[in-house]
């Protein structure tokens, strides 16, 4: 038997919960606000906490954030308000694990199981080291958006890595937004204060890498008139992101792996090493192991680069979160008055395949917003290829409500992934980027299960 705390303003909510956990053999404590709750984590023997996100004044963040000043004891986070921001933050701040709302009995049970499980094996568990400070939030329009169960997982693993100084390789298409999770990485750290390089490196000359890299002493060769202080140095103290690393020349690449491994670079034309001091995420579309085995790029630095690798999914393996973003993009052009989809517009998003990613959707609203001169946008604004026609079977009325084709969307794409994988719901689950709870919750919806 476990004591469990319960941080929840819903009571209906807490209740239920608390009712389940003493059916499964639990004590339960109850608290409906961070104060309250802290207060029974101070002066009681708790082994795990299920904290609520939106709680009245302080929310489920600051409950997080102080209860590591008391003790080390799980927190499973629940909300049913789930982004990209509060799930990376979550993590960040020492979550066990960021659950949705309405979450299966059978999925917080498991969660819960590993927490406990956890707790009996961390040693010193009142030793608590104190709370990171609160993340800085993007103001810039480079904040990870997404409701899809794939996303959702690579958030979790941006805020379990952030406070880390570990290598980060991320793959993905094109377009996906590497450069957005390398910026999430560093803005949730503690080099957050420091500076964020990016550099494109399929966009330098092979010859001129090394100087942009490492940088040069004046004279080192013709035209060096001056020193510079190369991209490592510009970075020190912060997070250098090497973009497109694949396509990196062969000659840099061994100078790279020196750099991982002895955290030094000698610019060119010195004598001397200088040490920096650098988180490295480095990103590219390519197939790295393909390219290894060609000679195009070394097996030691790709070894040396996925410490922590994080997959990007492409946009059309994650349909939901197409008109999300178109949204989510039209609010950052418009402001406080932003301009809306028509039905029409919303249908012809769907039916893209999106090759470009979320790049290509964000320049289709941006070329949408200047093209229409009201308040709606519409099929003629977005200036995409004619899609090609619906897959056989999927009935949708186009001219209704968006909600409706949406979820049409969604049954088709769940029945086809599951008479693809013979019935396996979790084959199913993974193919679709869902977690089996969400799927098990998309069953019932649509009348499958």
């Amino acid at each position: 038997m476990a004591r469990i705390l319960i941080v929840d303003d819903d009571a209906a909510f807490r209740g239920s919960l608390a009712e389940m956990l003493q059916d499964l053999g639990h004590a339960v404590l109850q608290a409906e606000a961070t104060d309250a709750g802290l207060h029974r984590l101070r002066t009681e023997d708790v082994d795990a906490a299920i904290v609520d996100l939106r709680l009245p004044g302080e929310d489920g963040l600051a409950f997080l954030r102080r209860a590591a000043r008391i003790s080390q004891v799980p927190c499973i986070m629940l909300t049913a308000y789930a982004s990209g921001g509060n799930t990376i933050e979550a993590m960040r701040l020492g979550a066990f694990d960021h659950l949705t709302k309405p979450v299966a009995r059978a999925a917080l049970v498991e969660t819960l199981e590993r927490a406990l499980r956890r707790e009996a094996d961390t040693p010193d568990r009142d030793q608590a080291a104190g709370a990171p400070p609160a993340a800085r939030e993007p103001v810039d329009g480079t904040e990870l958006v997404s409701s899809s169960e794939a996303m959702r997982q690579v958030f979790k693993r941006i805020g379990l890595v952030a406070g880390s100084d570990a290598t980060v390789l991320v793959l993905g298409e094109t377009g996906t937004g590497k450069e957005l999770v390398a910026r999430a990485l560093h803005r949730n750290s503690g080099r957050a204060a420091g500076p964020f390089v990016a550099v494109n490196c399929a966009a330098i000359p092979a010859e001129l890498m090394e100087s942009e890299l490492f940088g040069h002493v004046k004279g080192a060769f013709t035209g060096a008139v001056s020193e510079r202080i190369g991209r490592f140095r510009e970075a020190d103290g912060g997070t250098l992101f090497l973009d497109e690393i694949g396509d990196m020349p062969l000659s840099t690449q061994a100078k790279i792996l020196r750099v991982l491994q002895e955290r030094e670079i000698t610019p060119v034309g010195a004598n001397r090493v200088q040490p920096v001091d650098v988180r490295i995420v480095a990103a590219t579309h390519r197939d790295l192991p393909a390219a290894v085995k060609e000679g195009r790029f070394r097996e030691d630095l790709w070894y040396r680069l996925q410490v922590v690798p994080l997959w990007l999914p492409p946009l059309r393996e994650r349909l939901g979160d197409v008109l999300l973003l178109a949204e989510h993009f039209l609010r950052l052009l418009g402001g406080d008055s932003p301009k809306r989809l028509s039905a029409a517009a919303a249908r012809l998003l769907l039916a893209h395949p999106w090759p470009g990613n979320v790049r290509e959707l964000r320049n289709a609203m941006e070329r949408a917003a200047i093209l229409s001169h009201g308040t709606v946008i519409d099929v003629e604004h977005i200036g995409l290829q004619t899609p090609a026609a619906p897959a056989p079977g999927l009935d949708i009325d186009w001219d209704g409500p968006m909600e409706l084709a949406v979820a049409r969307v969604e049954r088709e794409m769940i029945v086809r992934a599951l008479a693809a994988t013979a019935g396996n719901r979790a084959e199913a689950a993974r193919r679709l980027g869902l977690s089996r709870q969400q799927l098990y919750r998309k069953l019932a919806e649509f009348d499958l299960d």
